[in-house]
């Protein structure tokens, strides 16, 4: 099985109510949200299911994803891909599905999973806001790395996309 990590876009600084679960992406980190869900629908990925964590601007940038890639009104909320939660939590709960599927999160937690699954624990490799890695599952907590993007390569590809 693939998993996709894509951690949210660019979100405001302090939401209006002050919980960090609030806030919202800003417009740029919308519309990069939109583009790099078109770069990942360009490529063609095989994603069959959207897990995102429950936090706003990790579900806005999950929908524009889900979309793209025809998969709009399946989304999967998880608590175990909030922000402090351990990333065993979320392999727990991939082994209870067997299509590849995009995880949608937040730092540090992507980068920790990232770290666990390709070079053990207690190794970190950050995500940019809007970036997507790629690893195939080997074992229970192992993979191999297939791919790194940096948003700025997915938005080129989403730009070829024919609208």
């Amino acid at each position: 099985m693939d998993v996709w990590l894509l951690r949210h876009a660019a979100a405001e600084d302090r939401p209006a109510s002050g919980r960090d679960e609030d806030r919202i992406l800003t417009p740029e980190g919308s519309t990069r949200a939109r583009s790099v869900a078109l770069g990942l629908a360009a490529i063609e990925a095989g994603i069959g299911r959207v897990i995102t964590s429950p936090y706003r601007r990790a579900r806005q940038t999950a929908e524009a994803a889900a979309g793209a890639l025809g998969l709009e009104g399946t989304l999967i909320e998880s608590r175990a891909l909030e922000p402090e939660r351990d990333p065993v939590e979320i392999l727990n709960e991939l082994s209870q599905g067997a299509q590849d599927v995009l995880l949608v999160g937040h730092q540090p937690h992507l980068g920790s999973l990232l770290g666990l699954l390709i070079a053990g624990e207690g190794v970190q490799i950050p995500l940019k806001k809007a970036a997507v890695a790629r690893v195939t599952l080997t074992g229970r907590w192992s993979a191999t790395l297939r791919a790194f993007m940096p948003p700025r390569l997915l938005e080129r590809l989403g730009a070829r996309q024919p609208t």
